[in-house]
């Protein structure tokens, strides 16, 4: 059965792409809820780190080479009562890791969190290890939980006889729930203003939230700040009640707007557009140039005197590179003004390009300005 050709994985890419493109270019969804697109400035969550050691490992942790694991080893074993000078420390299944975690806004003392491992030293494997008790501290040096527990690692790393088999990264791995909440944060939530932070700042849905708040509210006590923010007066019936107002402003629902932009990715030739993509007239000509080296084998007969050559003269197969060169043509193609994402990739499509080629068109057009869209390059 033959495979698969280029033509029709290109195609097949392409068709793929198109459909994609044609689902940005529908309508929006019209209005989203509050919650979905701000967030209250000074509710959000922390960062917290420490460093700890993960043990039981089977002969896959940190080797002598890492001093500081070693120094752990020994340090951990003083504050038990056991007295060994690091240098002597040969212990293959501990490894030094470092513990990583999010302590959520208003998270109570005595609730539990996940937990990230992930080696810091030269350790193969933390598969089947056991975090020891571990303290994680926050950016101001304070304690907020402490993490301790059995390690899931998502992959493997086996080794025997030179030879060795792995899959995913078997050198991080969580902790579920292995964090234990030792000091809350918990923000005020009294005051006279509460201001709204937009995820993605922009002045046209800052004012329309502004707008939509002050028609909830019955008054004019929102207004936009900047693109980022809107303040919000509150009201007097909600001085001793402000979840309720909270809990009542976060389910508006507000006409988002955001900005036409085009996303590509130059690694996987991934296009992504969204919803506002306009174009101007432009004539594309796009063409590629196939190069090719092929080798192909070549003998060297040495000439022979009646069959009785040189001993040390004897036929020797070589090979001989080829090299070839195909250029492909292809018309010039003109692309009217047009407002939809749809029409733009009907067009592109029609020029015979692959994924990758519409990164490099885009790019162009964008130089030549031709699209009226933010360009984006991951």
């Amino acid at each position: 059965m033959r495979g698969p050709t280029r033509s029709s994985v290109r195609w097949a890419a392409l068709a793929v792409l198109g459909l994609a493109l044609a689902a940005s270019a529908r309508p929006a969804l019209g209005k989203v809820r509050l919650k979905e697109i701000a967030d209250v400035q000074g509710m959000r969550d922390n960062d917290l780190f420490g460093y700890g050691l993960v043990i039981g490992l089977n002969g896959s942790g940190d080797t002598e080479r890492v001093l500081f694991t070693q120094q752990s080893i020994a340090g951990m074993l003083g504050r038990l009562g056991i007295r060994v000078d690091p240098q002597q420390v040969r212990a293959r299944n501990v490894a030094a890791v470092i513990v990583t975690g999010r302590l959520p806004v208003f998270e109570r003392p005595g609730s539990r969190i996940d937990v990230a491992v992930s080696s810091l030293g030269n350790a193969r494997s933390l598969a089947g290890g056991v975090l020891l008790i571990t303290p994680l501290a926050a950016a101001d040096g304070q304690v907020y939980a402490v993490a301790q527990g059995a390690v899931q690692v998502g992959g493997y790393d086996v080794s025997a006889a030179g030879s060795s088999v792995s899959k995913n990264t078997p050198t991080s791995g969580r902790v579920p729930n292995g964090a234990t909440v030792e000091r809350g944060v918990t923000p005020s939530l009294s005051g006279a203003t509460v201001t709204l932070s937009l995820r993605q700042p922009d002045f046209t849905t800052a004012s329309r939230m502004a707008a939509a708040l002050n028609t909830a509210l019955g008054g004019k006590g929102a207004k936009a700040i900047d693109a980022a923010a809107v303040e919000v007066t509150v009201p007097e019936s909600f001085k001793e009640d402000p979840v309720g107002l909270l809990a009542k402003l976060e389910v508006l629902e507000v006409d988002a707007d955001v900005p036409a932009r085009v996303v590509v990715s130059e690694r996987t030739g991934t296009v992504v557009a969204g919803e506002g993509v306009r174009i101007h007239p432009v004539a594309i000509s796009h063409g590629g140039l196939q190069v090719s080296v092929s080798a192909q084998p070549v003998v060297s007969q040495p000439p022979s005197n009646f069959g009785q050559g040189s001993p040390n003269v004897r036929t020797v197969e070589g090979e001989q590179a080829v090299p070839s060169a195909v250029e492909e043509s292809r018309a010039t193609l003109a692309l009217p003004a047009t407002t939809t994402v749809q029409d733009l990739a009907k067009a592109l499509n029609s020029l015979g390009a692959s994924a990758r080629d519409l990164v490099s068109i885009l790019q162009a057009m964008k130089a030549a300005g031709a699209l009226d869209a933010d360009l984006e390059v991951i």
